[in-house]
């Protein structure tokens, strides 16, 4: 079995299916006033499935990623994981997360940062987990590391590795490496494809960036300005496992100026606010 097939395999059994059903979110503000994030979005996301959301700013992509990690609940509509609400996965510890803000704990080493979700979920610390997740994302020597005294790469890699420590059956990335430099970003961009490799997981990615979008998705999901509505549906047709030398094909190209003219038709080519 070629290696593809053996992730398409791996990715049939792993993971669950998110389901969103007619979903808005509404925000309300001061003196009467409502802030419209999303509006009547639908979408159906397989399990093992990788999906990129991408969209400009203010688009409500995060918007739904907290919603698809019970930390927001829709004004209008359902979304469920697993034929559940998300909540109930969460509180199974099911369910992995990683911001742009790697929120690891300034005070403890990358081992004890790797073992919190073991602490949070009153489990017993595998240390053989630990070791194996410090292995896979390149950080074997700095165990006793306090954040502080790794890059910016490193403590998100260590951010990803915390995220799916108690292996979830979703994972959710809301701009992971936005805050890094260019170069930094695309290895990160393999790290994280080979991370995802190892253990096919349904995940989804909030990037602006249309190049990780098509490097890493099975799917890309184009949004709307807010209120933001599914615009687009883009079906990634490269292989796995996805060298960087992919995104110097002719095709990639292709998508990459396909996906950025309905960016800029959306909004007439400035990015929204926030």
């Amino acid at each position: 079995m070629s290696q593809v097939a053996q992730v398409a395999a791996v990715a049939a059994s792993r993971g669950a299916p998110i389901s969103l059903a007619g979903v808005g979110k509404v925000y309300p503000m001061r003196r009467g006033r409502s802030v419209e994030a999303v509006r009547d979005v639908g979408l159906d996301i397989a399990p093992g499935e990788f999906l990129a959301l991408l969209g400009p700013s203010g688009c409500g992509k995060s918007t739904l990623l907290r919603m698809m990690a019970s930390l927001e609940e829709p004004t209008s509509g359902t979304v469920t994981v697993d034929g559940a609400p998300p909540r109930e996965l969460a509180a199974r510890h099911r369910l992995g997360v990683a911001f742009q803000d790697n929120a690891l704990l300034p005070w403890s080493s990358v081992y004890h940062n790797l073992a919190l979700p073991f602490r949070v979920a009153h489990r017993p610390v595998d240390r053989a987990r630990i070791a194996e997740l410090i292995e896979l994302v390149g950080l074997k020597g700095f165990e006793d590391a306090r954040p502080r005294q790794l890059s910016g790469g490193m403590r998100q890699r260590v951010s990803i590795a915390r995220s799916i420590m108690l292996e979830p059956d979703l994972l959710l990335l809301d701009e992971p490496f936005g805050a890094l430099d260019a170069v930094t970003r695309r290895r990160l961009n393999a790290e994280l494809q080979r991370i995802w490799m190892a253990d096919p997981v349904t995940t989804v990615l909030v990037t602006h960036d249309v190049e990780e979008a098509l490097l890493l998705a099975d799917r890309v999901v184009v949004l709307s300005p807010r209120p933001g509505r599914i615009s687009k549906i883009v079906t990634v047709p490269f292989d796995r496992p996805r060298a960087l030398d992919v995104t110097r094909s002719a095709r990639f190209h292709a998508m990459v100026d396909e996906l950025t003219a309905e960016l800029d038709a959306l909004t007439g080519g400035v990015d929204s606010d926030e």
